[in-house]
């Protein structure tokens, strides 16, 4: 059962926990195959308490087909930090002059909230942003994760240390994906308002899948394919 006005249930939560083993093992398992990326560069932000291994399957995935994809490489994504947008921006800029052309941002859980908010400080270097399960709309308690967030942080959950307005599109293309079967993040806090982003995308998977699951890739591919085309 999905639950629109707070976190998912109890029960999809604990389904959460079984995928554990599996996306600790994703760094191991084989591309998969999704459209060709034409040399583009792409580049994944973790979600929280993950680090860039945690996507290794789906930037080994858009590397086989053609892309250029890249980690953060900021380390374990511990949250609002006062620098982590600066630093992000740098990292952006670099990868674009690199490759001479905006990179489209794919952020994964918090790494998407991430992503959005540095498409609004430098839009003219950032292509495209996908987020995979991100919490950017309503209540940011409508989670499962907050507690743990506000355990290990010295700030409220609603209140990071970050000038941001997080429900706020950025100015380049955004795009949602969401799951009903999501035990972490509610589906209505990733799939956003109207006006939040510019489209919504189901996957069926559960969030500890979003760049880990062969469903899941492929559908991330097929939504690049179509708007960088």
């Amino acid at each position: 059962m999905v639950s629109e006005a707070g976190p998912p249930s109890l029960g999809l939560w604990a389904q959460e926990a079984l995928q554990i083993p599996a996306l600790l093992a994703s760094p191991l398992l084989r591309a998969v195959p999704v459209p060709p990326g034409g040399g583009r560069p792409v580049m994944v932000l973790p979600g929280y308490l993950t680090t860039d291994m945690s996507s290794v399957r789906l930037r080994r995935s858009l590397n086989a087909a053609g892309y250029r994809a890249h980690g953060w490489e900021l380390g374990r994504n511990n949250g609002a930090r006062a620098d982590l947008l600066e630093r992000l921006c740098l990292r952006v800029s670099s990868l674009a002059d690199r490759h001479g052309q905006p990179v489209s941002l794919i952020g994964w859980s918090l790494g998407g909230i991430f992503a959005r908010e540095v498409a609004k400080l430098a839009p003219a270097e950032v292509r495209l942003v996908m987020t995979l399960g991100s919490p950017f709309s309503g209540d940011p308690r409508a989670n499962n994760a907050w507690r743990i967030y506000e355990l290990l942080n010295d700030h409220p959950v609603d209140r990071p240390p970050l000038q941001v307005d997080i429900p706020v599109k950025p100015p380049v293309t955004t795009i949602a994906l969401w799951s009903a079967r999501d035990g972490i993040v509610s589906a209505s806090s990733a799939r956003g308002l109207a006006g939040e982003s510019d489209l919504q995308v189901e996957v069926d998977c559960r969030h500890l899948n979003f760049a880990r699951s062969a469903r899941a890739i492929r559908v991330i591919g097929q939504v690049l394919a179509q708007h960088l085309a």
